[in-house]
């Protein structure tokens, strides 16, 4: 693998993870009821839990995301620079 290949590979995933971020996001948004509803059946949490285990599931991913994509594309692209 080459570093040109595992750079687009680098690319590609940090936008795909990004779509599911912002998908997640949008989802949170504007069906927050229905996700809450949804996830109600299975677990007894209050709605601040809920918010809360969203909350700190997005950053989470995304913050794994920055550091296993973002910055090693980052490194790619200034050791090519």
């Amino acid at each position: 693998m080459d570093i040109d290949m595992l750079f687009r590979f680098l690319a590609w995933s940090l936008a795909i993870n990004y779509g599911v971020l912002l998908l997640w996001f949008i989802a949170f948004v504007f069906a927050h009821d229905w996700m809450r509803t949804l996830h109600g059946r299975w677990f007894k949490i209050s709605d601040e839990t809920f918010d809360g285990i969203h909350y700190g599931a997005m950053s989470a991913y995304k913050l794994t995301v920055f550091f296993f994509n973002l910055v090693p594309l980052a490194a790619i692209y200034f050791m090519s620079v």
